[in-house]
């Protein structure tokens, strides 16, 4: 059956954008308005380009791709294209463009029969509602009374729990209270970058994370070449320190000398390197003035035992 004009533009654009980009954001876009994605367009323009489109139709583009360009490494992303997704096509940095898809969301309320994507809490609190409304309250098990002629919640209630169903009695609650607790947008679920396919929680790794992991990895390598004696670059470094080191404690303790170790010599040489300079000017000072305080204190207990044994007291 040949195709409508319509989806020979969609498979001439979708294939041009292929060529055209080498990454490419798998985005989930359940429960995102054409405002929303308009929004989002809109702020992604001249950085990056938004499709979306039948399932069906975009596996059939990049199969027909992959078997005209062969070898091509487009073909690992149709396992991905599932579920309502949309492709998000740059040659940008793929974290800002991340970043941008992320802080366009919108505040939704809680729709009944809606998976919640968070945990939902009602703060304590007056309500706005009349006394005659506190069956919604009783239904839901949540602790109420009646102040100033009105429904008052008295603590924090775990309304909806993070996967759940929102229900009917929920959904309704919600609503009176004015409470809008979800925000829905592109949520970036899989990165095709140059013919690699991963997750989207790789994108939040920084270089220092990088860094702090290379530096780990190489201060392991260095102690276990180290401690089975084996030379690496990694190890080669404390093994010139640790030779030299035993080669100025020779020195020290033997006749044999070399210029390297004549600094540690002299400085070993000299006594007053060892007196820090809060001993050096407070340790006679110290001593004498914690002389008088012994003998005072045994003065104190002679005059005690004198008095205890005195013949001559006329109390007596």
């Amino acid at each position: 059956m040949p195709l409508s004009a319509k989806k020979q533009a969609y498979a001439a654009k979708l294939s041009g954008l292929i060529n055209d980009n080498s990454t490419i954001l798998i985005v989930g876009a359940d429960n995102v308005g054409s405002r929303q994605m308009q929004q989002i367009r809109a702020a992604l323009r001249g950085e990056a380009e938004v499709i979306m489109g039948k399932n069906t139709t975009i596996r059939k583009v990049i199969k027909d791709f992959v078997a005209a360009n062969p070898g091509h490494p487009i073909g690992s992303i149709l396992s991905h294209v599932a579920g309502n997704v949309g492709f998000v096509f740059t040659n940008s940095d793929m974290v800002s463009v991340r970043d941008g898809l992320t802080a366009n969301r919108v505040p939704a309320p809680a729709r009944v029969g809606a998976i919640a994507p968070c945990d939902v809490f009602v703060e304590p609190g007056p309500t706005g509602c009349d006394p005659g409304q506190t069956s919604w309250f009783q239904a839901l098990n949540i602790p109420t009374k009646i102040n100033r002629g009105q429904i008052e919640m008295i603590s924090r209630v775990h309304l909806v729990h993070e996967g759940e169903k929102v229900g009917n009695s929920e959904a309704a609650l919600l609503q009176k209270l004015d409470i809008r607790p979800f925000e829905y947008g592109l949520v970036v679920k899989t990165v095709y970058d140059n013919g690699e396919v991963f997750d989207a929680a790789v994108l939040d790794i920084t270089e220092a994370d990088v860094l702090a992991k290379i530096t780990g990895a190489a201060g392991t390598l260095s102690a276990l070449c180290l401690e089975i004696g084996y030379p690496t670059k990694a190890s080669l470094v404390h093994t010139i320190n640790n030779a030299f080191k035993a080669c100025v404690s020779i020195s020290l303790g033997s006749d044999y000398k070399f210029p390297r170790a004549q600094e540690f010599e002299d400085f070993l040489a000299d006594p007053s390197n060892f007196i820090t300079a809060s001993g050096g000017g407070g340790g006679d000072a110290g001593a004498a003035a914690a002389a008088p305080v012994e003998e005072e204190s045994e003065e104190e207990s002679a005059g005690g035992a004198g008095g205890l044994f005195d013949d001559d007291d006329d109390d007596w």
